[in-house]
């Protein structure tokens, strides 16, 4: 499995709509090829992180140029300030 996190530090107009547009969101990513899981968090900063998990690293990417996509189209306001991106191989992955 591959995972990228995406940090949108002070974005808090951003997460408003991506927390007020879910159903959205979630039809976007969960149409990523190999997609296994998606986590939105809101930080203290006003601003917050996702974190894609995909079946391998062209998953990862693809839900990386959705997402910047969706935010083109969605909240233009934000899209100048593009997120700090991490990614790479997932050593492990557990829940409860």
């Amino acid at each position: 499995m591959y995972a990228v996190v995406r940090r949108y530090p002070g974005a808090s107009q951003l997460f408003d709509e991506l927390a007020r547009r879910q159903a959205d969101v979630e039809a976007v990513i969960r149409g990523v090829p190999g997609f296994v899981a998606y986590t939105l968090l809101r930080a203290g900063d006003g601003g917050g992180a996702t974190v894609t998990v995909c079946e391998d690293q062209a998953g990862a990417e693809e839900s990386t140029r959705r997402a910047a996509a969706w935010v083109r189209e969605n909240v233009p306001a934000a899209a100048g300030s593009p997120p700090e991106v991490t990614a790479g191989e997932v050593l492990y992955h557990f829940g409860r």
